[in-house]
């Protein structure tokens, strides 16, 4: 099996450098107290984020018996903490999991819900035209019922193995004790200073009105007793009595239409993966209310009869395939995609073989295409849309949400790959005063026009591109992926994917590769390393491409050896994240369910 060979590739490439990059662990809040390496190997497990502290965390747990989901339980906690622009209780995600005793992949899916008082005009004006974005996402309209403690709950119930009250513990005493700012987040708060300073955000990022520096000790106290709350009374705490009524009353001071009842009424849903086949790989990954794993699959099967590996990794050939690729992808992604509870989305229609042969028809080395619609994946699939068909605009004034991306794996083969968010960094801005927590502005990843299948209705869920993904073999995960990035997300993972199954790149190589990003509407995206005459070409050619540089994607990835045991992590340098690797030989993982619950 090619998977075999992937992993057999991707170890023997990595170690060498691994050799002297080993992390040792340590318990500290200061960011320069450790050696944080985006590289590492373990042999009993591995942690990968986008935060060093966060890491840290994650690694203890699995150092004192953990197993990986109570891992990613405790680092998401402590991303609230420690990187609040990106995260938290106030907003909602996907976490994917593998459970080795059952051997089955899960979703538990905590997106986001639209109040009961959502309509699908809400982003509009009086005279019907679109709310410009960056007035819609500072709005109270912008807030959906938030969903990541629910979900953080219900994983610990299903696969847990440690209560609630160790895994919060970590984060309530970085927020309680303060820990040292880094350059990540001080440029987050600088440069969001002006959204911050119309809430009660101001009080913690924003000092004196001064932001918050690197190097500071950021203490957030009211953050650290709502968590105490939380660890006392589980997520009861959250979703009724004062903090739901605290965060219904601050999204109607914004303008929202968000009720202690919504909170409520809050439910998630355990999903099952959409899986694909790319060459001998298998690929599970996100379905539907994501978009991610059905169009990362689409732009796979595309792209697979093109034999991109047969042309260098960085020629005019590749990206040229991407970006076509990408284009009719984001077309059929805006007029298909959309909440499963809500809308029919063909999801069998878009990755019908047919279907992949007619949309790649339209490709060519030679020319761009012009004018990209949407195709007809129903007529592959049987039925008809009940919702307008069209292909929506990205908004290319917009400034795509962030979000954060983390993995993990313990030695008894149970792996999460986890993707949250609270949308742009510091989500709407709108902290809820006196409980320390931000607030997402996730329903602006609606439609803002009613009418097509991601218009706003109430407690539907809006159009993600979380892409949590797993690679597969013979059922089992060899490779994690995901990425925050918005809409960048899906390329993301697609690029990272593409260097280790065309390329043969090793993972940090295949993380560290330049990417691109387009959809059928806006400019070509690129980052550094994409050689300019290969730009000059493309754009000769006619694609048009941004006049700078831009970051694609901050993709957190794991790679698990079944036959060696062995795991190798790597956290994308486009961020300050951190791989830590597991190292206890003859000592118990604690795989155990229930424990101590």
């Amino acid at each position: 099996m090619r998977h075999k060979n992937l992993v057999k590739v991707i170890s023997l490439l990595t170690v060498f450098c691994l050799l002297f990059t080993m992390n040792p662990f340590y318990a500290s809040a200061k960011n320069d107290d450790f050696f944080a390496e985006s590289v590492a190997m373990g042999t009993d497990g591995m942690v990968s984020t986008s935060h060093p502290i966060a890491s840290q965390v994650g690694a203890d747990v699995l150092n004192k018996g953990g197993n990986a989901v109570d891992a990613a339980v405790a680092i998401q906690y402590a991303l609230n903490v420690v990187e609040p622009m990106m995260s938290g209780i106030g907003g909602g995600g996907f976490m994917m999991v593998y459970d080795a005793d059952t051997d089955e992949v899960s979703i538990v899916n905590s997106r986001e819900r639209a109040p009961a008082g959502a309509t699908p005009d809400m982003f509009l004006n009086e005279d019907g035209s679109i709310i410009p974005f960056q007035q819609r996402v500072r709005h109270g309209n912008a807030v959906g019922v938030p969903g990541t403690l629910q979900g953080l709950e219900e994983a610990l119930d299903r696969w847990g193995s440690r209560p609630r009250q160790q895994l919060i513990t970590p984060a309530i005493q970085l927020a309680q004790k303060g820990f040292e700012v880094d350059n990540q987040l001080a440029q987050a708060i600088q440069s969001n200073e002006e959204k911050l300073s119309l809430s009660a955000a101001a009080d913690v990022f924003l000092p004196g009105g001064e932001p918050v520096s690197e190097g500071d000790v950021l203490v957030q106290s009211d953050l650290a007793n709502t968590l105490k709350s939380i660890r006392s009374h589980g997520a009861d705490a959250f979703y009724h009595g004062e903090v739901a009524e605290a965060i219904a009353a601050t999204v109607q001071d914004f303008g929202g239409s968000m009720t202690p009842e919504d909170l409520a009424n809050y439910n998630l849903t355990i999903d099952e993966p959409v899986y694909g086949d790319y060459k001998d790989f298998t690929i599970a990954s996100m379905p539907p209310p994501s978009s991610g794993g059905t169009f990362l699959i689409q732009m796979l099967k595309i792209l697979e009869d093109f034999d991109l590996g047969q042309y260098d990794v960085r020629s005019f050939e590749k990206y040229h395939l991407l970006s076509e690729t990408m284009r009719l992808a984001y077309a059929d992604r805006s007029a298909y995609a959309g909440d499963p509870e809500f809308v029919d989305v063909p999801v069998d229609g878009l990755l019908h073989p047919d279907y992949i042969d007619e949309r790649r028809a339209l490709i060519s080395l030679d020319s761009v295409m012009t004018d990209i619609e949407p195709g007809d994946p129903w007529s592959y699939e049987g039925g008809a849309a009940d919702y307008e068909v069209e292909a929506t605009v990205h908004d290319a004034d917009s400034k795509p949400g962030e979000t954060t991306h983390f993995t993990v794996a313990d030695r008894e083969g149970n792996v999460v790959s986890y993707t949250s968010t609270i949308e742009q960094v510091f989500g709407s801005g709108i902290m809820v005063p006196g409980y320390g927590f931000m607030l997402n502005n996730e329903l602006t990843d609606f439609d803002a026009t009613p009418g097509g299948a991601n218009q706003v209705e109430p407690h539907k869920r809006p159009l993600s591109s979380m892409t949590p993904t797993m690679v597969l073999e013979d059922g089992k995960p060899v490779l994690t992926l995901g990425s925050p990035g918005g809409p960048r997300i899906i390329t993301a993972v697609l690029q990272v994917f593409l260097n280790i199954a065309e390329y043969d790149m090793d993972l940090e190589e295949a993380v560290k590769e330049p990417r691109i990003y387009n959809t059928h509407t806006t400019e070509t995206w690129w980052e550094e390393g994409v050689p300019a005459d290969v730009r000059a070409q493309m754009t000769d050619l006619g694609h048009r491409l941004q006049a700078n540089p831009n970051l694609v994607g901050n993709v957190q990835t794991i790679l698990i050896d079944e036959a060696t045991g062995e795991f190798v992590g790597v956290a994308d340098e486009r961020r300050e994240g951190a791989a830590i690797g597991i190292n206890r030989p003859g000592n118990s993982s604690g795989k155990g369910k229930g424990q101590g619950k």
